[in-house]
């Protein structure tokens, strides 16, 4: 395997790892939003972009992960099946509190609100994310894969 080769597969962990910590920044970010936000205008458009945002960058980096990431690691590794479609129902169950999430912001729920709904979608997102990398990271520093990082892990 040449360097080249080998840096492509070290990267899908790192690649990884990265993307959890962008993650982990918006949801902080949106979070900011919400307990900054007041009754103004731009607070509250503010506070639309960032939860907007930050659902978005979530939601495609799942879709990626269900889309490419998780069939080429099961048929590589047919043996994390079980932990795969864990980590698909977790997706989904992101998912559906993210739907919460926007619906809240769409009709411009308070910031109390809002911010039980990101502190829901964060404990959930953190038990994911650390559960996943735990089972996945040594599998990605040796998979092959040739889609671009977008495809893979999402728009982030």
């Amino acid at each position: 395997m040449t360097e080249r080769e080998m840096t492509r597969l070290m990267a899908w962990s790192t690649e990884l790892r990265r993307v959890h910590q962008r993650l982990r920044d918006a949801l902080a970010v949106a979070q900011e939003a919400v307990s900054d936000g007041g009754p103004s205008d731009d607070a509250t458009r503010d506070l639309l972009l960032y939860c907007h945002g930050f659902c978005t960058a979530l939601d495609g980096h799942h879709r990626g992960e269900d889309r490419v990431l998780f069939p080429a690691i099961e048929a590589a590794h047919p043996h994390l099946g079980p932990v795969l479609r864990s980590l698909t129902q977790d997706h989904s169950m992101i998912g559906h509190l993210l739907g919460g999430l926007a619906a809240a912001v769409d009709r411009s729920a308070p910031a109390t609100e809002l911010a039980i709904h990101l502190e829901g979608v964060a404990a959930v997102m953190e038990t994911h994310f650390r559960y996943e990398e735990r089972q996945l990271l040594q599998v990605l520093e040796s998979l092959e894969l040739q889609d671009g990082v977008r495809d893979v892990l999402g728009p982030l």
